[in-house]
C-alpha cells in the first residue's frame, strides 16, 4: 500500500512539474511584430512579347535556271555585296547574243535610213522609226545583260543567313525562295499592353522608371542590353482591348535572332506601397491572411489582398493600414483570438527577417 501511494505521488508530482513547465514555456514564447513598410518601390510589368530583327528579307532567284554554285552556308555571318549564289539561266548567252545582233542590225539601218532622208528619198518619219527601233534594240541587249548579271545574287545587308532549302545542281524558277537574312544589330520587340497601363504610360510617366525597358529571354535570364519603346501603335484592338507598343534593343553579340519570343519588362514605381514580408502570410483557401494584435495584445486572423510581389515581400493593397501592428513568426502555433506577448521591430528588420527564414 504503501509502494503504491509513493508511485501515485511521484507520478502526480510528474505530472504537475510537466504541466507547470508547459505552462512556463507558453508564458515565456515571446512573438515578432511590426508594422507594414511604408515607401516607394518599383514593380515589375510584364507582357509577353515577339522579337523582330531590324531587317529580315528573303533572298529569292530573279530568274530560271540551275543552282550552280552556293558560296555560303546556313546561319553563316555574310557582308553587304557578297557572293551568295550562282544561277546557270538556260540560254542567257545565247539571247545576250541574239540581241545583240538585233541591235548592231538596227544601227545600220538607221545610218541608211539617215543617208536617204538626208537626200530627200524617204521621209522624216522613216528616219525616226529607224531611230525608235534602235533604242528599243539597245534595252533588249541591256536587258539580257542585266539577266545574266542577276545570274549571281548578292547579300542586300550585311547579316545572318537563315535555313538554304534547295542544294546545288537543283532547277531553280523565277521567285523561288533561295535562304533569309537577317540583320540582328538592332532588334525590334513587339508587345501589347491594355487600354489601362496604356493611360498610365501616356498620362504618368513619372511613374516609370527611366533605367529603360528589360527583356525576358525564354529561358528566364534577363537580357543584357536595355531598351527604349520607340513607337505606339495607331489604334486600339477591339477584339482584345489591347495596343501594340514597339520597342528597340542594341544586339551588339547577335544572342537575338528574328522570330524569337521573350518577355518586356516594365519598373514601374509605387509610391506610398505597404509592404510586409512574406512570412507574415498564411493562405488558407486561397486567400492569404495575416495575424493583427490589438491593444489587449490578441491577435485576430485578418485577410489582406495582395497587390505585387517583390523578392521576399508582398504589397497590400487592401486588409491592412499603415501602423497596424502584426505578428511576423510563429503563425502555426497562433489561433484567432489568442493573447500573445511581443516585442517590437522595426518594419525595415521585419523585412529581413524573410531572408533569415529563408537561410
Amino acid at each position: 500500500m504503501k509502494q503504491f501511494l509513493l508511485s501515485a505521488l511521484c507520478a502526480g508530482l510528474f505530472t504537475m512539474t510537466a504541466c507547470q513547465k508547459k505552462a512556463e514555456q507558453q508564458v515565456e514564447t515571446t512573438y515578432t511584430a511590426t508594422t507594414p513598410l511604408v515607401d516607394s518601390i518599383d514593380l515589375p510589368k510584364d507582357y509577353a512579347a515577339n522579337i523582330n530583327s531590324l531587317r529580315n528579307v528573303e533572298i529569292r532567284s530573279q530568274q530560271k535556271g540551275l543552282l550552280q554554285t552556293a558560296y555560303v552556308s546556313e546561319g553563316q555571318y555574310v557582308k553587304a555585296g557578297q557572293p551568295l549564289f550562282r544561277i546557270a539561266a538556260v540560254g542567257v548567252d545565247e539571247e545576250i547574243a541574239k540581241a545583240k545582233a538585233e541591235m548592231e542590225q538596227t544601227r545600220i539601218d538607221l545610218q541608211n535610213v539617215t543617208k536617204l532622208a538626208d537626200n530627200k528619198v524617204v521621209s522624216v518619219n522613216a528616219k525616226r522609226m529607224a531611230e525608235a527601233k534602235l533604242r528599243s534594240a539597245e534595252a533588249d541587249y541591256q536587258l539580257a545583260v542585266k539577266r545574266k548579271h542577276l545570274s549571281l545574287i548578292k547579300a542586300p545587308f550585311s547579316g545572318i543567313l537563315g535555313r538554304i532549302p534547295l542544294k546545288v545542281g537543283s532547277l531553280v524558277d523565277d521567285g523561288d525562295l533561295l535562304t533569309s537574312l537577317s540583320d540582328n544589330r538592332r532588334v525590334m520587340v513587339y508587345f501589347n499592353i491594355s487600354e489601362t497601363d496604356y493611360l498610365d504610360y501616356r498620362l504618368h510617366p513619372e511613374r516609370y522608371t527611366q533605367s529603360g525597358l528589360q527583356l525576358v529571354l525564354a529561358n528566364g535570364d534577363v537580357f543584357g542590353a536595355q531598351g527604349r519603346i520607340v513607337d505606339l501603335g495607331g489604334q486600339f484592338d477591339a477584339s482584345t482591348g489591347t495596343i501594340a507598343m514597339r520597342a528597340e534593343f542594341a544586339n551588339p553579340d547577335n544572342l537575338l535572332r528574328n522570330g524569337e519570343m521573350g518577355t518586356v519588362r516594365l519598373m514601374v514605381k509605387k509610391r506610398n506601397a505597404l509592404m510586409i514580408p512574406q512570412v507574415a502570410v498564411f493562405e488558407e483557401q486561397d486567400r492569404k491572411y495575416v495575424f493583427v494584435v490589438d491593444k489587449q495584445r490578441r491577435v485576430h486572423q485578418r485577410a489582406v489582398t495582395i497587390g505585387a510581389e517583390f523578392s521576399g515581400g508582398y504589397v497590400v493593397n487592401s486588409g491592412l493600414s499603415a501602423g497596424e501592428r502584426y505578428l511576423v513568426d510563429g503563425l502555426q502555433k497562433l489561433n484567432d483570438g489568442d493573447v500573445v506577448r511581443f516585442k517590437t521591430v522595426d518594419p525595415r528588420t521585419a523585412m529581413k527577417m524573410n531572408q533569415l527564414s529563408a537561410d
